[in-house]
């Protein structure tokens, strides 16, 4: 059995991780399999749940308000649970985190399908997003660990087709489960995969602790978690349609004070503590510090912008699930075939070139989207998902090679943890924002188009006209009776094209936060090397 070794290793220290090598020449592809179904079902579901939120609305009499939090509670927990996953697996072990990681995601899953309400929907959610916010760091430290030097990057490299494979592939995959089965089968092809994950942990990995086991920052995660959940609340829930009171209401006020004295706090803590959950000093090296600027801009932008485009499609242009979800599949491809052209380019020329041609590309693709309409076509909606594709593939290896290149190896770990905690960060206040502005636009467009139609004007009064011949002829009835449905038919039309004008002012609002990542990109340092290979200064 590939699991099986001379003996299990516990407590071992970091200089004998090479020996973990010898037992079994394939050990290492089994493990990178293993972690790889992981990594695919983790990020998976931030994106397969965006095709199904029009379903969920409608089954649940819910609206954009409430659903949004299905996909900010999954990011939010998964962004909150990285740094913490590091502690856990050097206290507890690397095998035994990732499976429990995969049990909570596996868990988090079926009880989502077994949901009754939306709030038992958002709170399975938080369960899942727990166990992603797992998975993802303890499997990439994993694969790393357990390969050597000079196979890591194409090591890697699988392990990020995994992730770069699940974007593409989700919201196609969640809209064929959506049209052919129902909404919850998106949560339950999650549970008989993980359990496999489970079962290919336990026989394939054995388990490595650390012999240095540094303390637990509670205070910090308390914190932070605090912080992030106020302020996300009151973004999300300032035009709610329970909160009467809107953004001055006592409940949002309240919010937003418990969130500012839990950033006070986090500061505080972090910067005194002597094993800080989030290690705020890579901060202040200036390409890190802002390149993470980047990438939590970046991550309000697209994240937003990828929450909005299914529901336009699906309510505005009448697109079944999968129909939506398809239009998705070229961004990973695309993603994967510039991803590898990218690094090329920036051990050649100046990385800030790529990364800012993938900004602009990025920006482009949103700002066209603000021209969508009630008659858009097929072919002008998959411009931008091109343009978009391509932009991501470009810009996120520069940021990385730019943003790593003066980390030291100790602080690596942690450096790229925090990476990715901003990102998803940034993802979860752009979910949040851009439901609220929808929101907020739709009432705006509403009352503004209700305005602009005179009931009284001759050309109402023939479209009425027309509008009650077309029902008595389509489905008979009184006068009475057809006269309402006109009614019914020009309100309807007005909600339609005021949700379709609200949704472009949010993708032009995106466009604009996209842009602004060129300004810090700008102002990144870079030095170069001179000699053979040409290779950034610092870089390992």
């Amino acid at each position: 059995m590939l699991g099986s070794g001379k003996k299990s290793i516990r407590g071992a220290a970091v200089s004998s991780i090479p020996s973990l090598h010898h037992e079994h020449s394939s050990y290492k592809w089994w493990v990178l399999a293993n972690v790889m179904i992981g990594t695919f079902m983790a990020v998976l579901d931030s994106t397969i749940v965006d095709v199904s939120l029009a379903k969920i609305m409608a089954t649940f009499g819910i609206g954009i308000d409430t659903v949004k939090w299905v996909a900010t509670a999954y990011l939010l927990v998964f962004a909150v649970m990285l740094p913490t996953s590091g502690w856990v697996a050097d206290h507890f072990g690397y095998k035994r985190t990732y499976t429990m990681g995969l049990s909570l995601f596996t868990l988090g899953s079926l009880l989502c399908s077994l949901s009754w309400n939306e709030t038992a929907l958002i709170l399975f959610r938080v369960i899942q997003g727990a166990g992603a916010g797992f998975i993802m760091p303890v499997g990439m430290a994993i694969v790393t660990r357990e390969f050597p030097p000079e196979k890591r990057g194409v090591a890697l490299g699988f392990w990020a087709i995994a992730a770069a494979a699940s974007v593409s592939l989700g919201p196609t995959l969640g809209g064929y489960l959506i049209d052919n089965f129902a909404w919850h089968s998106i949560f339950d092809i999650n549970v008989p995969v993980g359990i496999v994950g489970i079962f290919a942990t336990l026989v394939i990995q054995r388990e490595y602790k650390t012999s240095k086991i540094r303390a637990f920052d509670i205070a910090g995660f308390i914190s932070v978690s605090t912080f992030l959940t106020a302020l996300l609340i009151a973004l999300s829930d300032g035009n709610a349609q329970w909160n009467t009171g809107g953004w001055t209401s006592p409940f949002i006020v309240s919010c937003f004070a418990l969130a500012a004295i839990g950033f006070a706090m986090f500061l505080i803590v972090e910067l005194n503590v002597h094993h800080p959950l989030i290690d705020l000093s890579l901060l202040k090296n200036f390409n890190f510090g802002m390149a993470n600027l980047v990438l939590f801009i970046f991550g309000m932008g697209m994240f937003g912008s990828t929450f909005l485009l299914p529901l336009y499609l699906q309510n505005g242009l009448g697109y079944t699930a999968f129909q939506a979800g398809s239009l998705f599949l070229p961004i990973g491809i695309l993603m994967a075939i510039m991803a590898p052209i990218a690094g090329a380019l920036s051990d050649r020329v100046n990385p800030k070139i790529p990364a800012i041609i993938g900004i602009l590309l990025l920006g482009s693709s949103l700002f066209v989207n603000r021209y969508l309409s009630l008659f858009s076509e097929t072919s002008s909606i998959m411009v931008s998902l091109y343009l978009r594709g391509l932009g991501m593939g470009l810009m996120f290896t520069p940021l990385s090679t730019i943003a790593l290149s003066e980390i030291p190896r100790e602080r690596m770990a942690q450096a790229s943890g925090l990476f990715n905690v901003l990102r998803q960060i940034g993802g979860s206040f752009g979910v949040a924002i851009m439901g609220t502005l929808l929101t907020e636009r739709t009432i705006f467009h509403t009352t503004m188009y209700g305005e602009a139609v005179n009931k009284y004007s001759p050309v109402a009064h023939n479209v009425m006209l027309g509008l009650q011949r077309f029902s008595q002829q389509a489905v008979g009835g009184t006068m009475a009776l057809s006269s309402m449905r006109a009614e019914a038919l020009v309100v309807y039309n007005l909600s339609q094209q005021a949700f379709v004008s609200a949704v472009d002012d949010d993708f032009f609002v995106a466009a604009l936060i996209t842009f602004l990542c060129i300004v810090p990109i700008l102002f990144l340092r870079y030095k170069r090397k001179k000699g053979p290979g040409e290779k950034i200064v610092a870089m390992e």
